[in-house]
This record gives structure tokens, sequence and C-alpha cells, in this order.
């Protein structure tokens, strides 16, 4: 959603298991897991894959037409995510806070050019759902692919850090 309460893009798991070949039995029941989530426009039109591979250590996003925009690679699991385009060039990284709640989103020379926060969203929903919101502020300009990827951030550490609801 935009700031004015709009919805953007709807992102959801697949039924497909995306590129990776080694899936889990029970997919999406563990930050480990391998899982896809399809984000689409509010009509269903295909935007971007988020093709996550089973453990944290890499992370895809690919447009409709399966070519890859970039991906995150971890670094330090829970601390720290090196991001590369479509041609394996390092064009930034994810610096995640301790609780992991907040993630400064740097370009290649380490300036920040993004902020992505997880929101309390409420104990029972915390507890109950894996159901989280997620703020993203761009700083402008941002080029292409790094301002993809910063937005997709919120997806990608929802998946390695949050999803299971399990300390790690």
């Amino acid at each position: 959603m935009d700031g004015d309460g709009t919805v953007l893009a709807i992102a959801g798991q697949t039924n497909d298991e995306g590129r990776s070949e080694m899936r889990g039995l029970f997919p999406g029941k563990s930050n480990l897991d391998a899982r896809a989530v399809l984000v689409t426009t509010p009509d269903g039109e295909p935007l971007l894959m988020v093709d996550k591979e089973s453990g944290r250590e890499y992370t895809e996003i690919l447009k409709p037409d399966g070519e890859r925009i970039g991906s995150f690679v971890t670094e330090r699991v829970g601390r720290r995510y090196i991001i590369y385009d479509d041609d394996g060039t390092l064009i930034g990284a994810v610096d995640v806070d301790v609780p992991r709640n907040n993630f400064a989103v740097k370009d290649a020379d380490g300036s920040k050019v993004a902020h992505v926060r997880k929101k309390w969203a409420g104990l029972a929903t915390h507890l109950l759902t894996t159901a989280d919101k997620y703020a993203v502020e761009i700083a402008d300009p941002v080029s292409e692919p790094l301002r993809t990827m910063a937005v997709m951030t919120a997806i990608v550490m929802d998946m390695n850090l949050h999803e299971a609801k399990e300390i790690t």
C-alpha cells in the first residue's frame, strides 16, 4: 500500500515451488524451507517472483518471464545480506538490527538508500499468524535495480527471519 492506504501490489505464496530444486516436505513451515512468493498488481497481473532456496543463503528476485533482476546472498545470517544485480555485480547490502525489525538498505558505496521497518501488528497477530506488516522508505533518487531490490527487502527478510515465528 502507499501512504494513503491504496493497494499497489499483492504478495502471496505460490503453489509453484519456484526454480529451486530442493524443497522441504512441508513448504512454508520454516524459515529454512524453500518457497516462492508471487507479487501481482491488484488486478492479478504478475509483477515479480521471489524465489527463496532452502536455508537462508540465497534468494532471487525474478521478472514474470523468469529473468533475474537480482539476488540477496547471506553474509551473516540475520545481520547482513549482500545485494547483487542480474549479472552478479554487487549493488548494495542490507544491514539488520538486533531485534530484526529494522533493515538499512545501502548502495555499493555504503550510503543508505532505504529503510525497511517491520511494524508491530499486535500481540494476537504476532503470536497466532505469520501476517506481518512492513514500511519501506526509499530515498530519491535510487537507480534500478537497487530500487526494486530495496522494496523486495521486506518480503525477503520476512521469509528469511520472521515467517515461522521461531527463535533463531
